[in-house]
């Protein structure tokens, strides 16, 4: 028996994909990776305190200046994407804040006792809150509300705004199936956002997690070149989120103020 259970745990590294639960509150289940998620939170929040604080007219180096270089980046790019600027200014606040709690999630998921490195009750105490399906789906979630809700506005209402998916001539056949198809894969934009993400974060801590049991007592070196790729892959993953709810919102704006133009 000993024999087994010792070739069992030498038959590789053990990597979890669903949460674990660590402790209830009354009939709520806190799982690790919402129990991490609200520690990365109240670290995001101290954070971005600190270096707004510290923000001057005159660019300084360090930390302060990559935030600042991050926020113009993203506000440049919501600007970009709408045809009117003015009408950028009231969602970068969004979008601005979506991207930085994305990424700087990522990143918290990365230090080295978060994951498979410190295990508790047989899973992981600490996970990454964006290696959680349901985390990316929430989000995903949420995003897509806010980007309908304003979509509705921005068009006049929910029939206004149903009509975009509707191009052509309503004596054309192909107009209804085009219409209805058009409506269907909006509607799966919820799943590709939170897929895409949790599949990135999740993938990479897997890889990680090889890396380490491989290197065993070398686990630092062996894993510290994915973590570095890590790195930039999950800045990505943020970003994309990102620039595609900006679209999304942006293609329905866009459409709206086309056709005023071309009634006027």
């Amino acid at each position: 028996m000993s024999f087994i259970l010792k070739n069992l745990a030498d038959a590789g590294p053990i990597v979890h994909i669903a949460p674990g639960v660590i402790f209830h509150v009354g009939k709520i289940v806190i799982t690790n990776s919402e129990f991490y998620g609200w520690i990365s939170l109240l670290l995001m929040f101290l954070m971005l305190i600190w270096a707004a604080r510290r923000m001057t007219i005159f660019p300084k180096k360090g930390p302060i200046q990559l935030v600042e270089v991050a926020t113009e980046f993203i506000v440049n790019t919501v600007e970009t994407s709408f045809e009117n600027k003015e009408k950028s200014k009231k969602y970068r606040p969004y979008f601005v804040t979506l991207f930085f709690f994305i990424l700087l999630n990522n990143w918290l998921g990365l230090l080295p006792f978060v994951g498979e490195g410190f295990t508790l009750l047989g899973f992981p105490l600490f996970r990454p809150f964006t290696a959680d399906l349901n985390a990316t789906f929430a989000m995903g979630a949420i995003t897509m509300v806010y980007v309908y809700y304003s979509s509705i506005k921005e068009s006049g209402g929910l029939i206004e705004y149903l009509r975009h998916f509707f191009v052509g001539s309503p004596k054309n056949p192909l107009f209804l199936i085009i219409g209805v198809l058009e409506m269907i894969t909006d509607a799966t934009r919820v799943l590709s956002l939170s897929l895409r993400l949790f599949l990135n974060i999740a993938i990479g801590e897997i890889v990680i997690a090889v890396f380490s049991y491989l290197g065993h007592i070398l686990a630092p070196l062996t894993a510290l070149p994915f973590t570095l790729i890590e790195l930039f892959v999950t800045a990505l993953q943020a970003y994309i989120f990102t620039i595609l709810s900006v679209m999304y919102l942006a293609i329905v704006v866009n459409h709206k103020s086309e056709e005023h133009a071309e009634t006027t």
